[in-house]
């Protein structure tokens, strides 16, 4: 069975609702306190939205000194599947995971709304189980989620095919609509929308699943 860890710092607040989704998905799921300095015996690891540190200083800025981030980067390093959802994708910015920054939202602005999102690419863990130029609906929950980078940054994500999802109207400002991107490898992968808030249609959308599932079950070809 495969196994999910979530990592978990003071403030995350979706930890359970990561855990749920991706244990409805069939895998064994468990959280990693913030404090743990190794990872083992997990396939995947999902950094989950919330307000990791409160948020001081900028978003993710102080949970990238978290010990357990030196163990999720050799993970990384390794061909381990990373997932940063929301505050996780802010995470992975300034941890230097990924590439690109998250700013505050245009109009400085909360929103919280679903938001469609276009698949860019399928070579990501996140987006392999989807068809590129498929729609999906997904929420959105942040204040602080307009991507951003610099033209030669954007340029190279073109390039290597790193922009997972671009949403089909921008919500928040983000560079070319950009909703989501992995690294180069295309195992670590971080998005603003909440996948695991869209997994059942009496919620309003399943379409989280065909992103979740894709990285559940991505491990036994990522590594």
């Amino acid at each position: 069975m495969t196994r999910i860890g979530v990592v978990v710092f003071p403030g995350s607040n979706c930890e359970y609702d990561a855990l749920a989704a991706v244990t409805a998905l069939g895998a064994q799921a468990d959280f990693i306190w913030h404090s743990e300095t190794s990872i083992t015996d997990f396939d995947g690891v999902i950094l989950p939205g919330g307000f990791a540190h409160g948020d001081y200083l900028r978003p993710g800025a102080l949970a990238r000194f978290s010990p357990v981030m030196e163990a999720v980067a050799n993970f990384a390093k390794e061909g381990g599947p990373v997932l940063g959802i929301c505050n996780g994708f802010q995470v992975l910015t300034e941890a230097g995971l990924l590439p690109g920054a998250l700013q505050k939202n245009r109009g400085l602005t909360f929103i919280c709304e679903p938001t469609t999102l276009i698949v860019e690419s399928t070579r990501s863990v996140l987006t392999r189980g989807a068809t590129k130029g498929q729609e999906l609906v997904i929420p959105i929950n942040h204040f602080s989620g307009a991507y951003t980078c610099d033209d030669e940054t954007l340029r190279s994500l073109e390039e290597n095919d790193q922009i997972a999802l671009r949403y089909r109207e921008n919500p928040n400002g983000s560079v070319g609509d950009i909703a989501g991107v992995s690294n180069v490898a295309g195992n670590v992968v971080g998005l603003m929308p909440h996948p695991e808030r869209a997994m059942s249609t009496l919620l309003g959308s399943a379409d989280g699943r065909v992103l979740l599932d894709g990285f559940v079950f991505a491990p036994a070809l990522a590594r």
